[in-house]
């Protein structure tokens, strides 16, 4: 049964909210912005409350459901972040209020700048970016800003693997570098003679994200760093997948000179319906000039946003990013703690390799080794019999699981990229393991019925490239 919309429930003269008598003169509406013919729906509170809140519930969210959608972590949030964002001297603050006045505030920016760095194991960090792809932006000025101050301008190419997330080419590209990509050999690792056959003076770097989309720890990273180092490049370090390092390695330590850490993935804060995300990028000391100012500094017992230094990349953003996720992520890595973070990637790592062992049988896995944080399936097999991977993830939503993210990578054939985190216990991976072993004997058994899915939702299988292309946006009763 299709759910019944806010104009459905409509009477003439209900009405939901009683405004005071008019305390002023009542002056007339400006022509040209008001609207004889817009309906509105007529509802009371309570219709209105109900509605929603029963929409509310109908959402898939990683407090309510499963939720594994790779390369994304959507792991749990604890409330407590919640709470510590909301304290009155965090919340109600403004973002340009003088420094003596948000004391507090700069001191946990400073120490979430320490933190990352040392996590990392870089000399400094910024928390303006607003977002991932904004952090890769962000780094890769800095590689251009550190070429340029030495005089070395003959550096016109970044090299990104194709194992890499798609934000990589494209910031590379808004930078005004060339893309030149290099392909992963049979064991998923950056092919290293294809690296060394386009290293010259040219390359201003290498951005590659480790592990990488495949779910894969790059067997050679250290040897592939050195690389790009002789050749005079620096090398960018993705860090979306950090939630399969955390205590356990330091990326600093490898050789990369720049990483950048999605808060919303690695360090609980929320993720998913637009943002906003937060971000903290980090870098070598060679580097910690160009950082983008202001830089959140401490001078003896008092913190300050240190705007003098002459070679910033300048301001990558209005306000010093998003200062409430900022917080959230704060209070998670205090809260955990050092072994607490290790522990977080152990067990997100072992949780991943349980499903990997589990679903081997069903479904193809190209790359077999051991995997780190995600493991990256291919539903080819059960494409041969007519059941695509789409197929398979609309069939996952009769079960109250949310899909994994499908047909990426793009180097794997009918990709179903599954990342459980840490946070789900032993029973909901068991649960989702029977759940995909059924669809897979369903492709065989009863192929119309993972076709046809999903078959109890509200709204059933949409067309979908005509609904992005040609969205229905407006009520028509």
């Amino acid at each position: 049964m299709t759910e019944p919309l806010i104009f459905e429930l409509s009477s003439p003269g209900r009405t939901g909210a009683h405004l005071p008598a008019l305390d002023v003169p009542p002056a007339p509406l400006p022509d040209g912005f008001v609207r004889a013919d817009l309906p509105l729906p007529e509802v009371s509170e309570v219709d209105v409350v109900r509605h929603f809140t029963h929409l509310s519930a109908l959402n898939f969210s990683v407090d309510t459901v499963f939720y594994p959608l790779g390369s994304c972590t959507m792991k749990y949030n604890p409330k407590i972040n919640d709470a510590v964002a909301g304290l009155p001297g965090f919340a109600r603050i403004h973002p340009y209020q003088d420094e003596s006045t948000v004391q507090g505030a700069l001191r946990l920016l400073y120490e979430l700048q320490q933190q990352l760095a040392e996590i990392a194991g870089m000399a400094n960090a910024t928390l303006q970016p607003a977002a991932g792809a904004h952090g890769e932006l962000t780094g890769v000025l800095m590689i251009r800003a550190y070429h340029v101050a030495r005089g070395d301008t003959r550096r016109k190419k970044i090299i990104v693997p194709d194992s890499a997330h798609g934000t990589n080419p494209a910031t590379a590209a808004m930078v005004g570098y060339s893309v030149v990509t290099v392909k992963a050999d049979a064991q998923g690792n950056v092919d290293r003679d294809a690296l060394r056959a386009v290293l010259d003076d040219t390359v201003a770097g290498l951005m590659i994200t480790n592990p990488s989309t495949l779910g894969l720890f790059d067997q050679h990273i250290e040897e592939v760093n050195a690389m790009v180092h002789e050749a005079g490049g620096l090398v960018y370090g993705d860090g979306a997948n950090m939630n399969a390092l955390l205590g356990i390695c330091k990326p600093g330590e490898l050789g990369f000179d720049i990483l950048h850490f999605n808060l919303h993935k690695t360090f609980t804060v929320p993720h998913g319906g637009g943002g906003p995300g937060a971000c903290g990028t980090t870098v070598v000391a060679a580097l910690e000039p160009f950082l983008p100012a202001p830089v959140v500094a401490k001078q003896g017992e008092r913190y300050t946003l240190d705007d003098d230094r002459p070679q910033t990349i300048g301001r990558v953003r209005a306000f010093y990013g998003n200062f409430a996720n900022l917080a959230r992520g704060y209070a998670y890595i205090r809260s955990m703690g050092a072994q607490g973070l290790r522990e977080v990637s152990e067990n997100a790592v072992l949780n991943a390799n349980y499903i990997s062992e589990k679903l081997r049988g069903a479904y193809d896995l190209p790359y077999s080794r051991g995997c780190y944080h995600e493991v990256v399936f291919s539903g080819r097999r059960q494409a041969k019999g007519g059941v695509r991977t789409l197929d398979i993830a609309k069939r996952l939503i009769d079960f109250g699981i949310h899909p994994p993210t499908i047909y990426f990578p793009l180097v794997v054939e009918e990709a179903i990229m599954i990342e459980p985190t840490e946070t789900e216990s032993r029973e909901t991976l068991d649960r989702f393991c029977e759940v995909m072993l059924q669809i897979a004997d369903e492709a065989q058994t009863n192929p119309e019925m993972v076709r046809s899915a999903p078959h109890h939702t509200p709204v059933l299988r949409l067309d979908e490239t005509t609904a992005a292309r040609k969205p229905d946006l407006r009520w028509g009763g």
